[in-house]
């Protein structure tokens, strides 16, 4: 798979989505500066697709930076491919415009260019964005993801949003909205956990039948926030077989974990907030791995997931009952 700087996929609906993205979450003890400083740094370096989220509780910081490196004329808005998410207590359908448009005041944009529903699964709607009884036990709710969905072709239809997906989906509930016969617009994407431990190989064979791209992040391993990541699980840069590949080719692990999944034709979102590290991991197409290279790091699976989703499995619409 020929990739260049300007590499990108084309969705569904005729949209283009740049292959490689800047994700912007940050523990939530994090400075929000931090995802300012580095959407800047990003765009100046040549990355044109910028993920965020409302939960991550920085859209403020996120649209900031993308105005001010319009107004400096780095960028024009038709250059960056914006990203948001549904969050779970926005899900019933009378929530999802007012949630978009919420967003879009805070970044100060007039429309994204992606939106998706976080998760599959629901919370109880409110003001409290992870609702709990008294035994601290998540309050779920069960909105039909094929009217949120539709809720979403409406807001499309509106132009508060050009392309629209979904994120932590599992094959079953993809199929939920593909099989709707009032469908108006498929998921241009599908957002998960995806690395050399956790390869995806047979969700992205069944998304890639659909023509639906996988978008990847923890691509790197994971930031390693203890709320959702196991302090003992391995760290993934530090895999032995990844940084003899690396050597070779005089990268660094993060460029060939990256390579790995562009060459496989995922979209990658890399995250880091140092300067330097944000320009290396944008310097992926340059180089190749070859078809052992390939096989070996196939090899390296071990269906590890860095995000404990470990509060939500008594939930009916858990995204990993199945295996794909």
């Amino acid at each position: 798979m020929e990739l260049r700087e300007d590499s990108y996929v084309t969705l569904l609906d005729g949209h283009k989505m740049p292959v490689i993205g800047f994700g912007t979450y940050a523990p939530p003890q994090s400075p929000k500066t931090l995802a300012e400083d580095g959407v800047k740094v990003a765009l100046e370096v040549g990355y044109r697709h910028i993920d965020s989220a409302f939960i991550y509780g920085n859209e403020v910081e996120v649209g900031r930076a993308i105005k001010q490196k319009i107004a400096d004329r780095t960028v024009k808005r038709e250059d960056v491919f914006y990203t948001g998410k549904l969050w779970s207590t926005f899900q019933a359908p009378n929530k999802v415009r007012p949630a978009l448009e919420e967003s879009l005041k805070d970044l100060d944009l007039d429309y994204m260019d992606l939106f998706i529903i976080h998760t599959p699964i629901e919370l109880k709607p409110g003001d409290d964005v992870f609702p709990t009884d008294e035994n601290g036990k998540l309050i779920y709710h069960n909105t039909d993801i094929r009217e949120t969905w539709k809720a979403l072709e409406e807001c499309k239809d509106a132009g508060l949003v050009r392309s629209i997906g979904v994120s932590n989906f599992n094959k079953r509930q993809i199929e939920l909205i593909l099989n709707n016969p009032d469908l108006k617009y498929k998921p241009v994407c599908n957002q998960v956990e995806c690395h050399i431990y956790l390869n995806q190989s047979k969700l992205l064979e069944f998304l890639q039948s659909h023509g639906i791209v996988l978008v990847a992040y923890s691509v790197l391993g994971s930031s390693r926030d203890e709320n959702w990541t196991d302090q003992d699980s391995p760290v993934l840069l530090e895999d032995p077989v990844l940084n003899s590949i690396a050597k070779n080719l005089t990268r660094t692990p993060a460029q060939v974990a990256l390579r790995y999944l562009l060459q496989r034709g995922v979209v990658v979102l890399a995250k880091s907030f140092t300067p330097d590290r944000i320009k290396q991991n944008f310097q992926v197409f340059d180089f190749q791995l070859n078809d052992e290279e390939m096989k070996t790091l196939d090899e390296r699976n071990r269906n590890l997931r860095y995000l404990n989703t470990q509060q939500w499995q008594d939930h009916p619409k858990y995204p990993y009952h199945d295996e794909y």
